[in-house]
């Protein structure tokens, strides 16, 4: 399977750039250091919207970030969306085209019981996860997630109990496979994508 493309016209010239799984995720903003960096449109904000690679499928994320919205095939989207061949993509008044071949269909997917479902939470779980992705809601530019002593100290617990929650949140969501500095961002973008906090 070849690589998916995203094409886009900037300063009157169009572009094409090669999605591959080692280049993800790419920032798309006005600022210079944006990694699709488009300076010359005052409608899109510093960091507007990320595009990442989640196993076979390409998503975009606009998580509040902008401030003029993402959208896709004429619909604005609210956090995480899967891209598909033919999508276009506006952020602010630049179009971008989403080209490349589906995925492999692997069937259908069982809904289980809600009790199973990892969004079942704890109320202490759910209050560790709120502040764990506070900084992508507080309009800072280059958000990550927070670290375990601000989550402690905006909770008054030890960094003991936050490291406990986290570990019961890694579990609920299947990434405790995950390389120990992957799983705080996966965790906030498995969150945000289901609107959790």
């Amino acid at each position: 399977m070849t690589d998916p493309t995203l094409t886009y016209t900037h300063r009157e010239q169009t572009h094409q750039i090669t999605l591959t799984p080692d280049h993800s995720p790419i920032t798309v903003g006005r600022s210079a250091d944006a990694d699709l960096s488009l300076q010359t449109d005052p409608d899109i904000s510093r960091l507007h919207a990320t595009l990442e690679r989640i196993g076979l499928y390409w998503t975009i994320t606009d998580e509040s970030l902008s401030r003029n919205g993402t959208f896709v095939n004429g619909t604005r989207i609210r956090g995480r969306q899967t891209l598909h061949p033919g999508d276009v993509i506006r952020v602010g008044a630049s179009t971008l085209s989403y080209h490349g071949q589906p995925p492999t269909d692997c069937g259908t997917t069982n809904i289980g019981n809600t009790a199973d479902r990892p969004h079942d939470l704890t109320p202490a779980q759910h209050a560790v996860l709120t502040e764990l992705c506070r900084p992508f809601h507080d309009g800072t530019d280059h958000p990550i997630p927070a670290s375990n002593q601000h989550i402690a100290d905006t909770l008054q617990v030890s960094t003991e109990t936050v490291k406990t929650h986290l570990q019961a949140l890694y579990t609920k969501f299947h990434l405790d496979e995950l390389p120990p500095h992957h799983k705080r961002a996966q965790l906030a973008a498995h969150a945000l994508t289901h609107s959790i906090p």
